[in-house]
């Protein structure tokens, strides 16, 4: 039987991924499932499918860049991106400026679309990563964090030999997905270190850094009103906040991915368009006057939580004025909208719709006798 390492220093921590490496690449793709010790499950995954494309470690990359028609398709479909992501990839240097870690972004299929940081252009293994249009997905440089945040849809640290190839195990990094205001996942954000200390804190930045360009991104597109949303009134006000941007008329025009984990009806899987309507359990037109005073102001939703939200009109501009003789509804019929949406989602069953209310069966049939009448 194979005796695990203990980990207490940095030379235990890479003997213990040696050993897993020789774990998993002894018994190939069709081993068995288990996750070999010392490497996270998705790391192990990854190294699987590099088997199973025909990848082996000792295998020379080429660090090809696209052809150049697919090096220009790739920087004009991600114009938007690259430049939401600017500004976020110069604080990122200015951080990481001391620690020889450097950072890179990349599309959605894993093409190098900017880079910013401390990069030593001396340094071939450097320089041959940091190209615009280098394509460094896990099919072309098997398993690195580009790969595998791309692939998992999820941050992620690796560590010198969790890279696939050799030719990268001299590699550090940490990676973090990018999301769209449609919810799509539309690139990711790198930090990679050469021959350097481990530094695993760097996946907190590097996901603190995507969710700056994620609000950037929802931000950037056309709206007229945005919703900053939190649980607590406390919390908002910081790039922790769910971003929603409505219209004129009431259509959420992007959201970012803080927005889409509070409010489930903001469902990424489908392309049709939202109204505020079917997200929160009040007449849309409040959400504009209430952007009139700018203070947090409790937000109903359809399932019956409750949010914090701020909303704010778009530069400085003054929101879509209230419809003329429409005043806000009384809170008896909006308590009455939710429960009917609840007992129609229930398909008509009411004690199904109490429970999911947290209510009476006796309350439901109160309430809506009170709208009745």
């Amino acid at each position: 039987m194979q005796q695990t390492l203990s980990v207490n220093t940095p030379q235990d921590r890479l003997a213990l991924i040696d050993q897993a490496r020789q774990t998993i690449l002894a018994a190939g793709p069709a081993g068995a499932l288990s996750a070999a010790p010392g490497v996270e499950p998705w790391v192990d995954r990854s190294w699987r499918r590099c088997l199973a494309n025909g990848q082996r470690p000792g295998d020379r990359l080429g660090f090809d860049l696209l052809p150049f028609e697919a090096a220009r398709r790739a920087q004009d479909a991600n114009h938007t991106l690259a430049q939401a992501a600017k500004p976020v990839l110069q604080r990122l240097g200015r951080a990481i400026a001391n620690t020889h870690y450097f950072a890179i972004l990349t599309d959605a299929s894993g093409v190098v679309v900017d880079v910013d940081g401390p990069i030593d252009r001396s340094d071939r293994r450097a320089r041959l990563i940091t190209r615009i249009g280098l394509d460094l997905s896990e099919r072309a440089v098997g398993t690195t964090a580009i790969g595998a945040a791309l692939a998992e849809l999820q941050p992620v640290w690796m560590h010198r030999g969790e890279h696939f190839y050799n030719d990268t195990s001299v590699y550090s990094c940490a990676g973090a997905p990018l999301f769209g205001p449609d919810g799509a996942c539309v690139g990711m954000l790198d930090l990679t270190g050469i021959d350097t200390v481990e530094r695993p804190e760097l996946r907190h930045l590097v996901t603190q850094s995507a969710r700056c360009i994620e609000n950037a991104l929802t931000l950037a597109r056309p709206h007229r009103l945005l919703l900053r949303l939190n649980w607590s009134a406390r919390a908002l006000g910081d790039e922790a906040d769910g971003l929603i941007a409505l219209d004129t008329d009431g259509w959420v025009t992007g959201a970012n991915a803080a927005a889409r984990q509070m409010v489930s009806s903001l469902d990424p899987s489908t392309t049709a368009q939202v109204h505020a309507s079917e997200l929160f359990a009040l007449p849309w037109e409040q959400l504009f006057d209430a952007a009139l005073h700018e203070v947090p102001t409790e937000l109903p939703l359809w399932s019956g939580l409750r949010l914090s939200a701020l909303p704010q009109a778009a530069g400085g501009h003054t929101p879509r004025p209230a419809r003329v003789g429409t005043a806000p509804a009384p809170l008896r019929d909006v308590e009455a909208l939710l429960i009917q949406k609840a007992i129609t989602a229930a398909h008509g069953n009411v004690s199904v719709a109490a429970k999911q209310l947290g209510i009476s069966r006796a309350t439901v049939y109160r309430r809506l006798h009170e709208k009745k009448h």
